[in-house]
């Protein structure tokens, strides 16, 4: 098994509508992430979730990405926002009678062309 310490990780505090504390996520797993009440609890928990996120994948025969390769890009990734802000989504997605995934892709890609276009 590779050495947990050689993966980077990212930790970032939660806010009081999340539960507080300190998310820990690992840029080479997509879906590793772990949380704690302090910092140095959130890594030891970061650790567990590591090593048994690495377990599965080679229990699954799936591979292991290297440390600090930067994972593999599922497609996929959950994000947190407030619930006012997700029922203007929702609101306006109906209205324009596409998904909320897809409303909020539209304006992801939008916002990524826009920063393109002035760089």
């Amino acid at each position: 098994m590779k050495n947990l310490d050689d993966y980077p990780f990212e930790i970032r505090p939660l806010a009081a509508a999340e539960g507080g504390g300190f998310l820990i996520s690992f840029p080479d797993f997509s879906e590793c992430i772990s949380d704690g009440e302090t910092i140095e609890e959130a890594i030891a928990h970061g650790r567990v979730a590591l090593a048994a996120t690495m377990a599965a994948l080679q229990a699954k025969g799936l591979p292991v990405p290297a440390p600090k390769s930067g994972g593999v890009a599922s497609g996929k990734f959950v994000a947190r926002v407030p619930k006012t802000i997700h029922a203007q989504l929702a609101a306006r997605a109906k209205a324009e009678g596409v998904s909320l995934n897809t409303l909020v892709l539209a304006f992801i890609a939008e916002g990524l062309g826009r920063r393109e276009h002035l760089a």
